[in-house]
């Protein structure tokens, strides 16, 4: 049996240059972090007992015989590309999927590092995350970038380029105590509102080609914004003052980016003190991140109290193997 924990992944700066039709062309750039909430993913051989040959557990519950029948898109691309046969699979999570954090790239990798383990190989953080991409991009077809099957398999803070050939993948090396004062600014809350990211990626893809200028200006605020990071002499509430500016970006980028539900929370926070924040994902729901100083966190707490506030924080480890025991599995003829 092979259990693998996997983050979910907190976008800042650059979201929407990671989509591979912009940055082989312009270029691209993110700055995101993961964070203390996980993906869980259970693996092992399905013993022969059962007149179905493989089960698997999320949202819902498959038992099929055939890979082909497989409804889970995801589960059953995988299974095809690494040769997988009577598996039990289930899933869990701490926080709800289609919500704007890379859930469903987390649980790729996820699933991913789980069938390489119980078939007794060793995958890197590099190869998990092409193989996500590959995976969720190509083989399943969903629209979307790159960025959050990156960030899931390496985890921390990184910037991440892009460009014809690929991506590169940089550690933002920040002062611990900066980076303390940086988590303690954030405050998480969930909106209540899911929505699948590859529709809304799909939906924002048509304006794309319209406002290549304003994700160009998106791309270089990752720059502004590693700066602030990185140099203690700058004043770390213009991170968050930045994080306003990009929200603002964002929201012009598409119509369904933002909603009016969505809107009126975001001042109703600003309105608290708040210097910035932003809706998590692609838009249209999830989760409103805020950056609000120590003398203004408490009243953008009470002015989210209908919110459910999610405390979190950053977390260095990517995906990992939590639990590793090997199977004698002999393959059926």
């Amino acid at each position: 049996m092979i259990i693998t924990k996997t983050p979910f992944r907190m976008s800042f700066f650059g979201g929407g240059t990671d989509i591979e039709e912009f940055f082989k062309e312009y270029g691209g750039a993110v700055l995101s972090t993961t964070f203390d909430k996980y993906c869980y993913v259970t693996v092992r051989h399905l013993p022969r007992f059962f007149e179905y040959s493989s089960e698997f557990v999320y949202s819902k519950m498959e038992r099929v015989s055939k890979v082909d029948a497989i409804e889970h898109p995801a589960i059953r691309e995988a299974m095809k590309m690494l040769d997988m046969h009577e598996i039990r699979l289930t899933y869990e999570a701490d926080l709800p999927a289609r919500s704007g954090l890379g859930t469903s790239s987390s649980f790729a990798v996820g699933m991913l590092n789980a069938f390489y383990c119980l078939k007794g190989k060793y995958a890197d953080k590099k190869r998990l995350a092409d193989e996500a991409i590959y995976l969720e991009r190509k083989l399943c077809c969903e629209a979307g970038g790159w960025q959050d099957q990156i960030a899931a398999s390496f985890g921390g803070m990184n910037r991440i380029n892009f460009n014809a050939e690929g991506y590169e993948v940089h550690p933002v090396i920040i002062n611990q105590e900066r980076k303390k004062q940086l988590n303690e600014s954030l405050l998480m809350f969930f909106t209540g509102f899911t929505r699948f990211s590859s529709e809304m990626q799909q939906e924002n893809g048509l304006e794309r080609k319209k406002k290549i200028a304003q994700y160009i200006e998106i791309m270089r605020l990752v720059d502004e914004a590693e700066k602030i990071l990185v140099d203690s002499s700058i004043d770390l509430n213009e991170f968050g003052r930045l994080l306003d500016y990009t929200w603002q970006l964002k929201r012009k980028t598409g119509k369904n980016i933002s909603t009016s539900s969505i809107d009126e929370l975001y001042d109703k926070g600003i309105k608290a003190g708040a210097l910035g924040g932003k809706l998590l994902g692609a838009g249209g729901g999830g989760f409103l991140v805020f950056y609000a100083d120590k003398d203004h966190r408490e009243s953008v707490l009470r002015s989210m109290k209908n919110l459910l506030y999610i405390p979190f924080k950053f977390e260095t480890g990517g995906t990992t193997v939590i639990h590793y025991l090997p199977e004698n599995y002999e393959p059926k003829e």
